[in-house]
């Protein structure tokens, strides 16, 4: 994968209610459910079921520490 397909899958799931699985510091897993609602060109935000606000940027998707699940 390149970060240009990285992108592309952002953008495709953009507006969609998706699943996410976050692998953060020291391997703690963290799973949520929410709906990519902007992007930028190094960055895209997640707007949590919750109301809170979350921002990755496409190198997560890139070596898979954020993984779109469906």
């Amino acid at each position: 994968m390149t970060i240009g397909m990285a992108k592309q899958l952002v953008k495709d799931n953009k507006g969609e209610i998706r699943s996410f699985r976050f692998r953060g510091a020291r391997n703690q897993i963290e799973e949520f459910k929410g709906i990519i609602t902007d992007t930028y060109p190094a960055i895209f935000i997640i707007r949590l079921q919750d109301e809170k606000i979350k921002s990755f940027s496409y190198s997560d998707v890139l070596i898979d520490n954020l993984k779109i699940l469906n």
